[in-house]
């Protein structure tokens, strides 16, 4: 990969003032009363002076992925106080995909990346702060607050909560995670393993602190951020409970002060080059499809235009390198304790496949950040060497035809095989698909077609763990093929298709299709097609009738009318940019 010549610096509007924004709130004397309210919140006199840096944290104890991050605020904050600033904590909201996924309530997780993208903005808009650091447990923390920074575009620092150790049960050398446990549903409902097994994966999966312990959405997109220069080195491959991500956070906090010094802020950083950087990580990883759609938000809230094809262009030249789950055997917490993401990093750079001169949060280019780092040990199996990958393209293979003409995203790490033809078993919503599924009417040859599930139709894009996982679960994921204009968890594995555009709401070709229909899904031709007439379509397309909305008041019923499509990355501003 080529590099490019350093993106060049906007004017430092520091450059006469570390407090251009604070300052407009806190300073003279008529702004005498914005200060009386920021003494009892503990300010004092000489704090007034000092630059203020928001600690946006993801705290909630809605879930094990952000129950601890009131701590690791605590710990940014005291590192930004430290370094000569004035920190304030504040929260943004955080949902628990594994915990409604399957549920109506599910339908709030994409949903939520704009609520925390919005409300961090408003904070650090209104309160007048000069730098950032947000703290992010769950996935869709992680591209909210990237998205937020991106609007405000002031000295930033995301911070990773970490990733959770696996689980055990006495006795069982497996390693447990929570994708254990949705496959354990499949499993039980087959009969392949007892109630009391079932019993104990349940209670034994999920051992405290920490997003989801494979490279799911959580990891992947922690990966990416470190990959695209918005994180600190080794923020994306600590574990939750440890020293070194208390340190991360203090670094963190620091650094967002000598970013104020330098005038380097979050546009600087997040350019294509940088972009090119993140997707190609997250395929060596062989990462979760939601990569997609939250860089595609990511760079449409930079300016920065990408585009699906980016993936496949990029996806030629990249291998798969990582033995992760949930294709793979080995989990986040192993990685960790090999090196992290940096070896494998360095290896894409010596490689050519990563742009070394893009800029970091440190003020390092990429380059400069890996000069030390040292390779993996003999003998580790979590990352493959790059002459002989895992697959020698990427997993995430970017689809097109009659029944996606503007795109489709499915995760192929070739467990499954390359291509996929069998007949349509049509579902209007994931709960009737999941009902068929557990009561064993799912055969081999099935291509199972969810629909109306896509940010307009759900509302929301609901990801299908549930079926995914119980498909597994029961034996049959290299029989059947499961498509969707939802979305998948970074947990699903399988031959699965999603983000089928235009979704069916809006009367995208997968609202056309009919039980028995014969569908192929082919990975080398990057194709997914309906063998039907075109004639045949066209006559379906004027029996077909658009649904009723679904919700008319509400969070949701806002969100369906903004959306765009998961091809565009299913933002909510995309006609508001000039």
């Amino acid at each position: 990969m080529k590099t490019n010549k350093p993106a060049t610096r906007h004017t430092n509007p520091y450059a006469h003032s570390p407090r251009p924004f604070s300052a407009r709130v806190l300073d003279g004397p008529e702004r005498a009363p914005s200060r009386a309210m920021l003494y009892p919140v503990g300010f004092k006199p000489e704090d007034f002076i000092k630059p203020m840096i928001g600690i946006a944290s993801a705290w909630s104890m809605v879930t094990p992925c952000n129950m601890h991050l009131d701590q690791l605020a605590r710990e940014a904050e005291a590192g930004a106080n430290a370094a000569g600033g004035k920190a304030i904590v504040f929260n943004t909201i955080t949902i628990s995909d594994g915990i409604s996924m399957g549920t109506e309530g599910m339908k709030y997780s994409l949903v939520s990346r704009e609520v925390i993208a919005d409300s961090i903005e408003t904070v650090a808009g209104c309160e007048g702060m000069d730098g950032l650091v947000a703290i992010g447990g769950c996935d869709k923390n992680m591209p909210g607050a990237l998205i937020a920074m991106a609007r405000l575009n002031r000295p930033a620092v995301f911070v990773y909560g970490g990733t959770i150790l696996p689980g055990c049960i006495t006795g069982d050398s497996r390693n447990l995670d929570i994708v254990s446990v949705f496959e354990a549903v499949g499993a039980h409902a087959k009969r392949r393993i007892d109630d009391k097994e079932f019993q104990a994966i349940e209670s034994c999966a999920i051992p405290g602190p920490g997003a989801c312990g494979g490279m799911y959405t959580a990891n992947t997109m922690a990966s990416a951020i470190e990959a695209l220069g918005m994180s600190l080195p080794n923020s994306s491959a600590q574990n939750a409970i440890s020293e070194a991500k208390k340190e991360d956070c203090r670094r963190a906090g620091a650094t967002v002060l000598e970013m104020l010094k330098q005038g380097l802020r979050p546009l600087d950083i997040m350019t294509k080059s940088a972009f090119e950087n993140a997707i190609t990580v997250v395929i060596a990883l062989g990462g979760s499809t939601n990569a997609v759609l939250h860089l595609l938000a990511m760079a449409h809230a930079c300016n920065v235009k990408l585009m699906l094809d980016d993936f496949t262009r990029i996806g030629k030249r990249v291998p798969v390198l990582a033995d992760l789950k949930p294709s793979g055997k080995h989990l986040m917490s192993e990685l960790v304790a090999i090196g992290g993401i940096r070896p494998l990093m360095k290896t894409l750079l010596e490689a050519g496949l990563v742009h070394g001169d893009c800029v970091t949060v440190t003020g390092q280019t990429m380059a400069e950040t890996l000069v030390d780092v040292q390779p993996y040990p003999q003998g580790q199996t979590i990352i493959a060497p790059l002459d002989r990958p895992l697959k020698k393209e990427s997993h995430l293979v970017i689809l097109y035809g009659n029944l996606a003409p503007e795109g489709a995203v499915a995760k192929i790490t070739g467990h499954e095989g390359l291509r996929f033809t069998g007949k349509a078993r049509v579902f209007d919503s994931e709960e009737q698909a999941m009902q068929k599924i557990l009561s064993g009417g799912i055969r081999k040859g099935d291509v199972i077609v969810i629909r109306y599930e896509g940010p307009k139709g759900g509302p929301g894009m609901r990801e299908m763990l549930s079926p995914t996982s119980a498909i597994m679960g029961e034996g049959l994921g290299k029989d059947v093929a499961l498509i969707t204009d939802g979305r998948f968890s970074g947990g699903s594995h399988g031959f699965v298709v999603g983000h089928i555009t235009p979704e069916a709401y809006v009367g995208g070709p997968i609202a056309l299709v009919k039980n028995g229909d014969p569908i192929t899904i082919d990975a080398e031709k990057r194709q997914i097609n309906l063998e039907l007439s075109t004639r045949e379509l066209k006559q379906r397309r004027l029996a077909w009738e658009a649904p009723r909305p679904r919700y008319t008041r509400g969070v949701l019923a806002k969100y369906a009318n903004a959306v765009t499509s998961a091809s565009l990355g299913a933002v909510t501003d995309q006609n508001l940019h000039p």
